[in-house]
């Protein structure tokens, strides 16, 4: 059974014809694994990048080296980056990005483990940005931040124009 969350979001996509890409660090795919358990999905889903290591972020996805140098993979300005390089390399209308550190490790004072970033740029100038910090195991910071991000996506589809003015 798909995910409820995940289904209003492709209904609002197909209602509105806007596309959606995701750019997925900490969540491996799950966002995007919600997404395509939605029948016909595959009308309004351009796909996800998985760029896990900086390398790919920046390979795949052009986040500029000095965003990773100077804030960090996990940063609200990676989030936005990722986000962006993701709408333009896979062509779509809105795309959603996050990542974090899921833990049990790889936090620190600055960043604890539960850290997440996550961007929603399109449709159009629309750009939101987020950070929170998930107080989960490494499974429940990965379905929060799953939840969010489609979250956004939602928020960013009802602020767009129902009639489907594509901007991507």
């Amino acid at each position: 059974m798909a995910d409820p969350l995940a289904a209003a979001v492709v209904e609002q996509l197909r209602e509105r014809g806007l596309t959606l890409a995701t750019a997925e660090t900490d969540t491996g795919g799950l966002i995007g694994s919600l997404i395509t358990d939605v029948p016909g999905c595959s009308v309004a889903y351009r796909g996800s990048i998985v760029p896990y290591h900086a390398g790919p972020q920046h390979t795949l996805l052009n986040v500029p080296t000095d965003i990773l140098n100077n804030h960090g993979s996990v940063s609200e300005e990676a989030a936005l980056a990722l986000a962006t390089g993701c709408r333009d390399a896979l062509a779509s209308d809105i795309a959603v990005s996050e990542t974090g550190i899921t833990g049990p490790t790889g936090g620190n004072a600055g960043r604890p483990v539960g850290t997440v970033c996550l961007a929603c740029v399109g449709p159009g100038d629309r750009t939101v940005v987020e950070r929170h910090v998930w107080d989960s195991d490494r499974e429940g910071n990965k379905a929060l931040t799953a939840q969010r991000a489609l979250r956004l996506v939602q928020d960013a589809l009802a602020d767009s124009d129902p009639a489907g003015d594509n901007h991507g």
